[in-house]
């Protein structure tokens, strides 16, 4: 999986949402608080509300809210809202493809990627992440030999 700085902005802003949640957090505070440049969180934040995962209020007492309860929005939602299809090759998605010879397997593989993908980004919520703790399931896979070890 190769997640972009936008991806990876854009879940660590939403984790800075949900820890506020219900109170509304501004996008400044969430800048701070993630080392992320402003301008990206006012870009992030515009995506996700187009997405419907955040709510943005303006004024004195405005700021960004979660569209949903916590535990209704996962990992997986706010990555397809700033990134697109969880897993694509050549910007297609897998079942789209079609391999002659030895290659015909492939997209099989591509299919089967993503639904690793969606196992565990769709099982991790921002209320499993506000709370500190990711699902045992996940964890699980983070203890596997050889989980750690790059490439």
């Amino acid at each position: 999986m190769h997640l972009t700085a936008m991806g990876d902005y854009a879940v660590r802003a939403v984790a800075e949402i949900a820890a506020a949640h219900p109170r509304r957090i501004k996008a400044a505070e969430v800048a701070r608080r993630q080392r992320i440049p402003l301008k990206f969180v006012e870009n992030i934040l515009i995506m996700l509300r187009r997405a419907g995962v955040v709510n943005a209020k303006r004024g004195v007492g405005g700021g960004y809210t979660l569209a949903r309860p916590p535990a209704a929005i996962t990992v997986a939602d706010v990555v397809r809202a700033v990134e697109g299809p969880l897993a694509n090759v050549r910007g297609l998605r897998p079942e789209r493809l079609r391999y002659p010879g030895a290659a015909q397997p492939l997209t099989d593989l591509w299919i089967a990627v993503r639904v690793n993908l969606r196992d565990v980004l769709e099982q991790v919520t921002y209320a499993d992440l506000a709370r500190g703790r990711l699902p045992a399931a996940t964890m699980r896979l983070t203890r596997r030999l050889g989980a750690r070890v790059p490439h």
